[in-house]
């Protein structure tokens, strides 16, 4: 009986290291074949070239490396690329390229499917299938880094947690392929440039403070009155804003890092005064700064993009009361790639 082969990516150096030296041989052969795995992000033993045929066929009998693979990948008019990746298991989630002037950007994905409600969200619509591993959360950003080196001529500069799933629902995964990402071992990028966003799940905020991670944090908030965001979000019933409040005080406290809202307006939802208000009286017990993102349509639902005008009234209340605000285009719509639009639809 064939005994399964192990996700070599699972083990850490150390372990690696024993491996090899429990099969007679050095221990820096570890050291070798963990640098092949992360920072060269190889795909099979057999590219391991500075193994002897013997190593590669001992590991190649006993490991495998469950490796991503860019099943489909679509350009859009605005130049954003989504990628539809296909997992080892024949899951299949999605990650996003968006390119700037100054910036490439990888929104990556954390889990297959999203254990949250969001009603405006397609991948809320699919079911959690599982969480990802801290090597297919690698993966997405190595072939990311790979596409913008190849059509933008320059390496990838940032990395957003936006993608499929709420990372704070996968949080040991996410937090070990981010140690990785920022490892000069691994892709060595700065956790400055690396951001989680999370619709709140208070908690494991606070874990994250005390944690002393070193990467932005991003809420996805909506609404900062309760009966309007569970509408939107059903979840808040559970989490609500005063535990998501009292969780991002504790952040600031521990951390002294601003604190973006993510936020989107729509019309008869949240349009009216009394919501710009609501927000500039949640935002005061720390800096912060508002990013007002433009609505993707999923459906035909009750869901529509705010007028210009509501727009201009939250910027023009947030400004005057000294809150950041930002307008943000949304880019990929044609390609389903848009804030709120993954859901596997290829």
């Amino acid at each position: 009986m064939e005994t399964k082969k192990k996700d070599i990516r699972a083990f850490t150096k150390e372990q690696l290291r024993d491996f090899f030296v429990s099969h007679g041989d050095k221990a820096f052969r570890g050291n070798q074949v963990y640098e092949w795995l992360w920072h060269k992000s190889a795909h099979s033993f057999e590219g391991m070239t500075n193994l002897s045929k013997e190593t590669r066929q001992m590991l190649e009998s006993n490991f495998t490396i469950n490796h991503i693979k860019v099943d489909q990948m679509q350009r859009s008019s605005d130049g954003t690329i989504k990628n539809a990746v296909l997992l080892h298991d024949d899951l299949v989630v999605e990650s996003v390229l968006i390119p700037t002037k100054s910036r490439t950007t990888a929104c990556v994905s954390s889990q297959v499917g999203c254990s949250l409600d969001c009603r405006f969200c397609a991948t809320a619509r699919l079911k959690r299938m599982r969480n990802l591993n801290p090597d297919e959360i690698y993966d997405q950003v190595v072939a990311i880094d790979n596409e913008s080196r190849l059509y933008f001529d320059r390496p990838l500069t940032n990395i957003v947690f936006m993608g499929m799933g709420e990372p704070l629902m996968n949080y040991n995964n996410v937090l070990q392929a981010i140690d990785k990402i920022t490892s000069p071992e691994g892709l060595g990028m700065s956790p400055k440039r690396i951001t989680l966003s999370t619709s709140g799940v208070p908690k494991m905020i606070k874990k994250m403070a005390d944690d002393g991670v070193k990467f932005k944090l991003a809420v996805s908030l909506h609404s900062a009155i309760d009966s309007v965001r569970t509408t939107i979000m059903p979840f808040n019933a559970t989490f609500n804003l005063s535990d998501l409040r009292e969780a991002l005080k504790y952040w600031y406290n521990k951390t002294k890092s601003r604190i973006t809202y993510e936020y989107v307006v729509w019309e008869g939802i949240n349009d009216k005064l009394r919501d710009v208000e609501a927000l500039v009286d949640f935002c005061r017990f720390a800096p912060s700064k508002v990013n007002l993102i433009e609505y993707n349509p999923i459906d035909e639902g009750d869901f529509r993009q705010a007028s210009n005008k509501a727009i201009d009234l939250y910027v023009d209340t947030l400004e005057r009361h000294g809150i950041v605000v930002t307008v943000r285009r949304s880019r990929g719509k044609d390609i389903d790639a848009a804030c709120g639009q993954l859901a596997n639809k290829s």
